[in-house]
């Protein structure tokens, strides 16, 4: 009996200590990928000291908040499709209203987006905007395929 419990302890000690681990190690991950765009923004946008303290408050505020959108409240929706075994399983009145949040939700990424470009412009050039939006698609596109070629390397181990 005394083992049975200490072996049952053990396997929950061990399962919590594993998840905490991979808990950090998506937190560091995230904080590793943000500081790298913030170098590639910060070098491409060629930002001088007055901008830049200007600039970075807006863009973390606005960027903090586009995550929140994009991909937590959007993945809700998608999550509840998930947990109901797919789309084919929920009902037109749960569908209809998955697809009235995700309506809802487009509509205030696309405002958010309009309110950062204001603000922004306020502190950087036109074209420095511009250039912003690339540069923004550009570092997702350049790690994306540092992602593949990693994955496709250890695959080929």
């Amino acid at each position: 009996m005394k083992k049975t419990v200490f072996i049952i302890t053990a396997l929950l000690f061990i399962s919590f200590f594993t998840n905490a681990q991979e808990k950090e190690k998506k937190e560091s991950r995230g904080a590793k990928i943000k500081a790298l765009k913030i170098a590639f923004i910060t070098e491409e946008l060629n930002l001088n000291s007055k901008e830049a303290e200007k600039f970075w408050p807006i863009y973390n505020k606005y960027d903090d908040l586009l995550h929140q959108l994009e991909r937590v409240e959007k993945h809700k929706l998608m999550f509840r499709i998930k947990e109901a075994d797919g789309i084919d399983a929920i009902s037109e009145k749960e569908a209809t209203s998955i697809y009235e949040k995700n309506t809802n939700l487009d509509t205030q990424i696309y405002k958010t987006k309009m309110e950062f470009d204001k603000a922004l412009i306020k502190v950087i050039s036109h074209k420095k905007l511009l250039k912003l939006k690339i540069t923004e698609r550009e570092f997702v596109r350049n790690l994306m395929k540092k992602y593949r070629y990693k994955r496709d390397s250890k695959s080929k181990k």
